[in-house]
């Protein structure tokens, strides 16, 4: 397996970050060969991917014993379990922390999905979890919901570094960008240091596609079939435009003036969920100085095996994007519905995820003691 191609997505000025974690791949080191094969810089999470790393093998067993005989509480224990690998995976990725002063060598925990509704809780929460880990290469994982918004902007005034996920429209990407100017705004008041704080900006993209469309597909025209698998993209380019205009404000250049660093987009959801599409394409046709992809597995896998870099495949492509909304808008596809759609439809289902990973840990707990 030929690695170009993600040297060359590094050379761009994408991180790859890798969209997984598990004790499991912690304990064998594969987390540490991947940052030297395959140019992994940052590692992601979400309650997903805790819940399918709990049910796999032994790697969980002797802490879990533990907490059993302690007594301690379910949502403790989650938050014990999870903090641990976060931990061992942010002191895995420090010396990619330090080597690009602090840019990169980041890893996310998210805040528990069902506060996706609860701006205090969620702060509450974010506190907790950042002094829980106590790394500084960590990021805070807030849903982008209405009620997250204020709390991105409170928890980076505190000084953490905030990955805000879940982002699917236009209109909620600038009220994130908005929300991280004033977060910068309030951490400078307080008198942190803002060159230590990042953020990223998860912008999911394949989710897009797939219910664009199954609603193109519904409508069965000629020109509503020929926009298939063109809105994810385009959605994830206009993006790019509206960072590009926000991080050269007035606002945004003085708070640069006292140190402050661009919330960088990141492409997330980037698995191919279309067997008819290319396994690459949210990779390939993305690429941008200063954003992040965060890839499973599998797509890290295909990247690198077939992968084709060709330079920045975004700066230049707006008009297009635009005519691509245009033209989904004109055949019937209610993109502002799709949108908000996607938003419910994520935090439902890492909430049902959360409560699958409390319902199989439960039982571990009984069953261990």
């Amino acid at each position: 397996m030929s690695n170009n191609a993600l040297k060359a997505l590094s050379e761009s000025g994408v991180s790859v970050w890798l969209d997984d974690i598990s004790r499991e791949r912690l304990r064998t080191g594969n987390l540490a060969k991947l940052m030297s094969t395959h140019h992994v810089v940052g590692v992601t999470s979400n309650p997903t991917i805790f819940d399918k790393a709990l049910a796999e093998g032994d790697a969980y067993d002797e802490q879990v014993h533990d907490l059993a005989l302690r007594g301690v509480s379910l949502d403790e224990a989650v938050r014990l379990l999870t903090a641990y690998d976060i931990r061992w995976a942010a002191d895995t990725l420090r010396p990619v922390h330090e080597d690009t002063e602090r840019k990169d060598g980041r890893v996310s925990l998210e805040v528990d999905p069902r506060l996706a509704g609860d701006t205090e809780r969620t702060i509450a929460e974010a506190k907790a979890l950042w002094w829980l880990v106590d790394r500084p290469n960590l990021m805070i994982k807030i849903p982008a919901t209405a009620e997250g918004l204020p709390a991105i902007t409170q928890v980076l005034g505190q000084g953490i570094s905030v990955n805000v996920t879940l982002i699917f429209s236009l209109e909620r990407y600038r009220q994130v960008m908005d929300a991280y100017l004033e977060g910068m705004e309030l951490a400078r008041s307080n008198g942190h240091d803002l060159s230590r704080i990042q953020s990223v900006a998860s912008f999911f993209v394949s989710r897009v596609d797939a219910e664009v469309d199954k609603r193109l597909k519904a409508i069965g025209t000629e020109e509503a079939t020929a926009l298939l698998g063109r809105a994810a993209i385009a959605n994830a380019r206009l993006a790019f435009q509206a960072h590009e205009e926000v991080f050269d404000s007035k606002e945004w250049h003085a708070l640069a003036a006292h140190g402050a660093r661009p919330q960088r987009p990141l492409w997330a959801s980037t698995g191919v969920k279309d067997p008819a599409y290319e396994d690459t394409r949210y990779v390939t046709e993305l690429v941008a100085r200063d954003t992040v992809n965060t890839m499973p597995q599998a797509t890290l896998d295909a990247t690198a095996d077939h992968g084709r870099i060709t330079g920045n495949t975004v700066l230049g492509t707006y008009d297009q994007a635009h005519a691509d909304f245009a033209a989904l808008e004109s055949v019937g596809v209610n993109l502002v519905d799709v949108f908000a759609h996607l938003e419910r439809d994520g935090v439902t289902k890492f909430v049902s995820s959360w409560e699958s990973l409390l319902e199989a840990l439960s039982a571990k707990l009984e069953s261990s003691t």
